[in-house]
């Protein structure tokens, strides 16, 4: 993505989420952060949370979601941060913003205002409700959505309390969603020469996300229910089973699955025995079939079962965060990506779950804060005595 340049006014996760992705790919992103003033904490407050500071104004919080990109400290409430503002539109592709949905046509951040600077200029606008409507001035976040979608109604065992995703699943979902539109309208910009407003919430996308599950309610009035184990809604045996140390998720998804399943098992008479003959059959037998399978799935260690299963039936063993993290398969493939930073030279997060020729993209460490600010500014036509002005004015 080298040549798409990325103005983005973000902050948490959502929206250092979508453009990370793209910085990660090559594309330039230019991160503008809110000045240091008086009693606010300066620049994304990402860089303040999570209880893991990186000297200061830093986080490992803020590191996982703002590598390879630029930071720029802009206060758009300021005398002559507009002009700034057009001046770097000039040079962009796409302005992100992940604001609350009234403040984008109040800081000038929309299409109407930026266009008329740039026509081909691309306006994402990632919000929790949307710019319109009689929520745009409410302000959300990933678990209001997961809660209003019916994501925790969905979570968890059949006679518990709904729950969460352990994850901010809608943030993650929304920034992939917005990253999406924004290189749609960047390649709808670049044939026409003219840009637009692209519209992504978090509601949205966490209702346009329920699936099969909502498809089967709007038609059938099909309501799912919590299966045990967390299994499947209408597949058994599709879920988790005890082992001697631990769990691990089995999921005969297939005919062929289950037969082979019951082979590795030791119990092939199962495959016969009317109960549990086809799906239909298994899912009203579930209960019995949970009797029959248990006994036999504690005899042995997660460790085992998988690998007398893998390859031949779909399994994973249930691992805790850290047993997640130190797993041998994980780290083989690449999946810690180094990222020395200042205050930690040994600094490690997740690497990107893209490979380019086979290979993990790489990464360097977030910026600090508004440490880009003199160069981007420079590069938009600045003086080093504007940029003195506009220092002195609170802008940057």
């Amino acid at each position: 993505m080298a040549g798409l340049r990325i103005i983005s006014f973000e902050q948490f996760g959502a929206g250092p989420f979508a453009t990370m992705n793209l910085a990660d790919l090559g594309a330039e992103v230019v991160k503008v952060e809110q000045p240091a003033a008086e009693g606010e904490l300066p620049g994304d407050i990402a860089r303040h949370t999570g209880g893991h500071p990186l000297g200061e104004n830093d986080s490992q919080y803020f590191q996982t979601f703002n590598r390879n990109k630029r930071s720029l400290t802009l206060d758009l409430r300021k005398p002559g941060a507009r002009d700034a503002l057009h001046r770097l539109v000039r040079d962009a592709d796409a302005v992100l913003n992940n604001l609350r949905g009234d403040l984008p046509a109040k800081l000038g951040l929309d299409y109407a205002a930026l266009g008329q600077v740039k026509p081909g200029i691309v306006c994402v606008h990632l919000s929790g409700y949307g710019r319109t409507g009689p929520r745009a001035a409410w302000p959300a976040y990933d678990y209001l959505a997961q809660a209003e979608a019916g994501f925790c109604a969905m979570t968890g065992e059949p006679d518990a309390l709904p729950a969460r995703a352990g994850l901010s699943l809608v943030d993650f979902l929304s920034g992939l969603t917005a990253a999406t539109a924004l290189l749609a309208g960047v390649m709808g910009a670049r044939a026409s020469g003219r840009g637009c407003d692209m519209d992504v919430s978090l509601y949205d996308v966490a209702m346009q996300n329920l699936t099969y599950v909502a498809t089967w309610y709007l038609n059938d009035s099909t309501v799912v229910p919590r299966r045990p184990r967390g299994g499947h809604p209408s597949v058994v045996p599709c879920e988790m089973f005890p082992t001697a140390d631990g769990h691990v998720f089995v999921m005969c998804i297939k005919p062929g699955f289950w037969r082979s399943f019951c082979e590795i098992a030791g119990v092939p008479e199962l495959v016969a025995d009317p109960r549990f003959k086809g799906f239909d059959d298994r899912l009203a037998n579930r209960e019995d079939l949970m009797r029959a399978l248990d006994p036999v799935m504690r005899a042995r260690n997660s460790a085992q079962w998988v690998e007398a299963l893998a390859g031949k039936v779909p399994v994973a063993p249930v691992l805790s965060l850290a047993e997640a993290l130190d797993n041998p398969y994980f780290r083989s493939q690449g999946g810690v990506l180094e990222l020395p930073h200042p205050a930690r030279g040994d600094l490690k997060v997740v690497a990107s779950a893209i490979k380019l020729d086979g290979q993990r993209l790489p990464g360097c460490a977030a910026p600090a804060h508004g440490a880009d600010s003199a160069a981007v500014l420079a590069e938009a036509g600045y003086t080093e005595t504007e940029i003195a002005q506009l220092r002195a004015l609170g802008a940057v």
